[in-house]
């Protein structure tokens, strides 16, 4: 069964991370299958919203740290590039729906989505730092939009997980229930959404991001070039071999 289902009905596309036993972290293949379920979302006109959801238990660890090593680079046309320029500009209205873990591109995915709905067992986390590297998807230039200066720094900077009642107070997430009824949620408002005019919905988002959507694109690209350097750097050599040896990171000389 594929790490990533994707299933449409009535107007909406349900895209589901299914690798629990891995924590729904994601490989090259999982953002090439995520990239072609949202460029066929953006061409059908029978997909009028999607959804993304991940387990009750798990939204994603991120990036799979064995295949990321393996396979990593800053060039426009890897997979997860791919990805982030599909998420970025999707025209129609996303949704997502997250409990537990959303780690790394599991929570920086969100600041795309239209609506998110979180179980109040989810933990957002951004903790590029932590690995040698910096922020990806935009998150440097809209985190701060949203957050505020200062709390952006606390989560960037620290890169330690913050919580669903957080997630809700900065605007990150529009409601809170319980983990059971997070992806039931969402479905149905993504159904409300559906049953619209999808052209007054895809000109409304238009409107309301085109002010930033130049800004994104170009901070994507800058924070690529800058993750690709920082990657072959010290410091994000000694985070990943901690990581893979599983023992704690020594930056005190770095």
């Amino acid at each position: 069964m594929s790490d990533i289902l994707t299933h449409t009905e009535a107007g909406v596309m349900t895209i589901t991370f299914n690798r629990l036993d891995k924590k729904n972290s994601i490989t090259g293949a999982m953002y090439t299958e995520l990239s072609d379920a949202l460029d066929h979302a953006s061409a059908d006109a029978g997909v009028r919203v999607v959804v993304f959801q991940g387990h009750e238990t798990i939204f994603s660890a991120g990036n799979d740290i064995g295949d990321f090593l393996s396979n990593s680079s800053a060039a426009l046309d890897t997979p997860v590039m791919r990805f982030l320029a599909a998420i970025s500009t999707f025209p129609k209205p996303m949704i997502a729906a997250v409990c537990g873990p959303a780690v790394g591109i599991g929570t920086t995915m969100l600041l795309h989505c239209d609506l998110v709905y979180a179980g109040d067992n989810a933990a957002f986390s951004m903790p590029f730092v932590n690995l040698g590297l910096c922020p990806e998807a935009a998150s440097s230039l809209l985190v701060p939009q949203m957050m505020g200066y200062h709390r952006a720094a606390e989560a960037l900077l620290m890169g330690e997980p913050f919580m669903a009642e957080a997630a809700l107070e900065v605007g990150l997430v529009n409601r809170i229930v319980p983990p059971t009824e997070a992806n039931g949620l969402a479905l149905a408002q993504a159904r409300k959404l559906a049953a619209k005019p999808l052209t007054s919905l895809i000109e409304t988002k238009r409107l309301m991001k085109k002010g930033q959507a130049a800004q994104v694109a170009q901070q994507i690209a800058e924070e690529a070039a800058s993750f690709g350097r920082m990657l072959q750097a010290p410091a994000a050599k000694e985070a990943f071999g901690a990581f893979m040896e599983k023992r704690r990171p020594d930056f005190s000389k770095l």
